[in-house]
């Protein structure tokens, strides 16, 4: 008996040490998950912290990552009667006995040179203090004093500046959301028609048109544009949306890919049915394919969508001369020039949050159906 309690305590503390060690590798490849997360997300929460932080503070170099404004004092000069406002910075060794004292002052003026400086204290202005002129001291030394600062000033002049000729953001939105909206329905309606065709009818050399459509995913982008351009320019449509509308009501291979293989794995037994009750082709797409296929053509909608938002070089060759009909892409690229040399990056990053809002929130609303969309006709059929 007692051979038999040593081997099932044995027994019960290796089946605890296996769950330990189980227990141990799911936590450690959830934290490198995790930090791998975070790696990736990080450039956006560094755009967010600077997009809330004062647009005069974003610039200073040594900011702190997260919104933050320098400290600021209103100095009344005694001669002029003038009051300013002044930066405070923490001073090492203010009263030079070289015992490590550290004070809050007010810097007035900085020579050039930067070797001295004038400084008061917040606590008693009327008294100007030297600092720098004694071995050992050095401006160079002085850090601001920062404290935490969120502002929505950024994303105000943003929302007023952002903008084609002067109709600010709103007119770049409207325009953005006109070109995506039409360009989105002509996408899916075609890849829809053509991908049912693909899927459900017997079309002679069916196999070989597939494979020449989806060869074209390996022609780049840049090898059409020049021909494409010098089309449309003969046929007077430069300086309009058409050529960022017209030309996806004529199908996409990717999107005619995804459809056709989500269509395929319908049974083909509910298109018989329809038949038998007297359906056409037309009804049977409109009453059995499409309503089982909506994740499918969700996520082929927002996959168009998110394309025609952020496209930037369609709308740059076609729209050059028209900046009243600039979408957000154009927009943000010269509003990012303008404020660039104005050393204010939380205005620019206000200007992408703004830019990337509408795109971020319908792919919240919408993840579930677009991922069960992509999952089933990319990669399960």
């Amino acid at each position: 008996m007692t051979s038999t309690a040593m081997t099932t305590a044995k027994g019960a503390r290796s089946k605890w040490n296996r769950r330990i060690r189980g227990a141990g590798k799911r936590t450690a490849v959830s934290l490198l998950v995790g930090f791998v997360c975070f790696i990736f997300i990080l450039p956006l929460i560094y755009a967010i912290s600077v997009a809330f932080t004062p647009s005069n503070t974003a610039s200073i170099v040594g900011a702190p990552p997260w919104p933050a404004s320098a400290r600021q004092f209103a100095y009344k000069d005694p001669q002029t009667g003038r009051t300013s406002n002044y930066y405070e910075f923490i001073v090492p060794d203010w009263d030079s006995l070289g015992l490590g004292h550290t004070k809050t002052l007010v810097e007035l003026n900085q020579n050039f040179p930067p070797t001295t400086s004038d400084f008061v204290d917040p606590a008693n202005p009327s008294q100007i203090i030297k600092w720098g002129d004694k071995p050992g001291q050095n401006v160079y030394q002085l850090s601001y004093v920062w404290d935490v600062g969120i502002t929505l000033d950024n994303f105000g002049k943003a929302w007023d500046t952002m903008g084609a000729a002067e109709g600010g953001f709103p007119l770049l939105f409207r325009n953005t959301l006109i070109i995506a909206i039409l360009g989105t329905i002509g996408a899916v309606t075609s890849a829809v028609i053509v991908a049912y065709g693909f899927a459900r009818f017997r079309i002679p050399g069916k196999d070989i048109l597939f494979l020449i459509l989806i060869s074209t995913i390996m022609v780049p982008f840049q090898v059409t544009l020049i021909p494409t351009f010098l089309v449309f320019q003969a046929i007077g449509w430069t300086g309009t949306w058409l050529p960022l509308i017209v030309p996806h009501f004529f199908s996409n291979a990717y999107n005619v890919f995804l459809l056709r293989q989500y269509f395929m794995g319908l049974p083909r037994e509910l298109d018989e049915a329809a038949q038998m009750d007297g359906a056409s082709p037309l009804r049977i797409l409109i009453s059995v394919i499409i309503p089982q296929s909506w994740p499918a053509i969700a996520a082929v909608t927002l996959f168009h969508f998110f394309f025609a938002w952020n496209d930037f070089l369609n709308p740059l060759v076609y729209l050059a001369g028209s900046q009243e009909l600039w979408p957000i892409a154009l927009g943000l690229n010269n509003f990012n020039t303008t404020f660039r040399t104005a050393g204010t990056p939380a205005i620019i990053q206000a200007g992408s949050i703004l830019a990337m809002l509408l795109p971020v929130v319908i792919f919240f609303f919408s993840q579930r159906v677009f991922m069960r969309g992509v999952v089933i006709s990319g990669v399960e059929k």
